[in-house]
């Protein structure tokens, strides 16, 4: 093994060790619930919609469905946000807004998702609506109102402005802020 290789491990092995440490002191059982996830990123008293979108991230970092995150899955998300590829941040973002999980995104799921995601973070450049008809418009290239992973993959590699779009309104950075300086709120 070359010094190059060894340096890579060692940083994450590093990285590991601080992420386990810091995942142990916000859930000392190992395991975190949607409701330690919600407090510990103070995203308590949200409306119907950012509840379901935060219920539906939940549920893609919760891999075996179990109802808990453990430090495995807990590592993998934080690998994907952090250092994750865009094609794999594309499928993961898929994944989230096929929200009845029929292998496409309609016209409904990509509202709901925006309307939640803007009353999280607050962006209001352009309204959910204006967000949803401008993804359609651009990327459904059959026009018959779903998107298929292929055509959402595609169309925002295509399409700098969508891609823009995707990850401003996914700006995760305020989450991260607080994952790494601990927990806001109390449980």
């Amino acid at each position: 093994m070359g010094a190059d290789n060894s340096t890579t491990e060692d940083m994450m092995a590093v990285d590991i060790h601080y992420w386990y440490n810091k995942f142990m002191r916000d859930s000392p059982s190992g395991l975190i619930t949607l409701y330690e996830l919600k407090a510990i990123l103070g995203l308590q008293g949200l409306n119907e919609e950012a509840n379901g979108y935060i219920e539906q991230v939940f549920a893609t970092f919760d891999m075996n469905k179990d109802g808990y995150i453990d430090f495995m899955e807990y590592v993998a998300a934080l690998s994907l946000i952090l250092k994750g590829k865009i094609d794999q941040k594309l499928k993961w973002y898929f994944k989230l807004y096929d929200a009845d999980g029929n292998g496409k995104i309609d016209r409904e799921e990509l509202l709901s998702i925006f309307k939640a995601v803007q009353a999280i973070n607050r962006h209001t450049d352009m309204s959910p609506e204006e967000i949803t008809a401008l993804v359609f418009d651009t990327i459904d290239k059959n026009g018959d109102g779903e998107l298929t992973l292929e055509e959402f993959i595609n169309g925002t590699q295509e399409h700098q402005m969508i891609m823009d779009i995707i990850k401003k309104t996914l700006d995760l950075s305020n989450v991260l802020k607080v994952i790494k300086s601990g927990r806001r709120h109390s449980v």
